[in-house]
């Protein structure tokens, strides 16, 4: 009969004490906790609701107060939660502004007057920028519905069936703006494409002008304004509408290159009409490099009066947009949906052609 000896019991692991921090080593002093509204207002000595107002409500509070109050946030960095304000409160204080671009100032303009609107009003504007053509439009309309904005600022109001779906089901209020139809999806503030190229071609028929030549950008709200060009020409016996169709948005080179392939492919027009000022300023440039005279060799036309546009030379002839008076209204629109206010569903905030040197 064999015997075994006891096994030993295990040593417990050994465990060494945390390391003492180095002398003269840096140590953070950073908590994990985040100061809160309630800390705001014992530094600054009022009650929570007036730190409150400060950040949302500012024009309830006295200058000297808001000034105070704004010294305290600034100090102890304080970022407001809005999503937890937001549950309360059922606002998010954010509006979404989806444009194709801000490389062109016609866009710029409309959502710097939104912005500035929405500001005085105590909201933010969240910028998205959906291309040309809007293929990131659906993207960035998914992301901002799932951070609940109390409004949404639309480019055009040609929406894939998805998209549709999404607004419309979130009851989100929505303005869309640049463009014209009976039935928006909620509010319009825009202007006709197709009457800005009819009102083009009868202006420049009643010119005199008979030979037209296009440099032309792609997109679908170009393409209803050359829509309407080519329908207006026709009624005065103008069928030949040859085109340099060009990269979307746009620019002096690109105008540049469209009359050079315009010239190349044909005989010299009477006059060229652009889809836009800086595709026109290009075409300026080129024709005063060909040594064309402007506009006795060659007449043209741009779109959305820019800033430079009565500054070119010749000055441009063009048609005026009011920029500022789409984000304006769009605004408006928002925020008389906001207090419950009955709100115009279709604005049309029109258009003006400009007759300047260079027609």
């Amino acid at each position: 009969m064999s015997s075994s000896s006891p096994v030993p019991p295990k040593k417990a692991a050994r465990k060494d004490p945390p390391p003492k921090p180095r002398e003269g080593a840096r140590t953070s002093s950073r908590s994990s906790g985040s100061v809160t509204l309630e800390d705001v207002a014992k530094l600054a000595g009022v009650a929570p609701i007036t730190v409150s107002r400060v950040l949302n409500r500012p024009e309830l509070v006295t200058q000297e107060t808001l000034e105070h109050v704004r010294s305290v946030i600034a100090r102890t960095g304080y970022v407001p939660n809005l999503l937890a304000g937001g549950l309360a409160s059922k606002r998010s204080r954010l509006v979404a502004a989806i444009v194709p671009t801000i490389g062109d100032s016609v866009f710029a303009e409309a959502v710097e007057a939104l912005t500035d609107r929405l500001d005085e009003a105590g909201y933010k504007v969240l910028l998205g920028l959906s291309g040309y053509p809007a293929t990131r439009e659906d993207d960035l309309i998914a992301a901002v519905l799932s951070r609940r904005p109390d409004a949404i600022f639309l480019t055009g109001i040609t929406h894939s069936a998805e998209t549709r779906q999404r607004l419309l089901a979130s009851r989100v209020p929505v303005v869309e703006t640049w463009d014209m139809t009976p039935t928006p999806l909620d509010m319009l503030v825009g202007f006709s494409h197709e009457k800005v190229g009819r009102a083009v071609g009868e202006y420049l028929c009643k010119k005199g002008y008979r030979r037209f030549g296009l440099v032309w950008a792609g997109g679908e709200r170009a393409a209803v304004r050359r829509k309407g060009l080519a329908a207006a020409l026709a009624e005065h016996g103008v069928a030949d509408l040859p085109a340099a169709v060009v990269q979307a948005p746009g620019n002096l080179k690109i105008g540049r290159e469209g009359l050079t392939q315009l010239l190349e492919s044909g005989p010299c027009p009477e006059v060229v009409v652009c889809s836009s000022d800086a595709l026109a300023h290009g075409v300026l440039t080129e024709a005063k490099a060909r040594g064309l005279t402007i506009p006795g060799d060659l007449a043209v036309m741009g779109f959305g009066d820019l800033e430079f546009a009565p500054y070119t030379y010749p000055a441009l002839s063009t048609v005026r947009i009011d920029r500022r008076g789409i984000g304006l209204r769009a605004a408006e629109a928002m925020l008389a949906r906001f207090d419950g206010k009955p709100v115009e569903s279709v604005v049309d905030i029109g258009f003006e052609v400009i007759e300047r040197e260079s027609t």
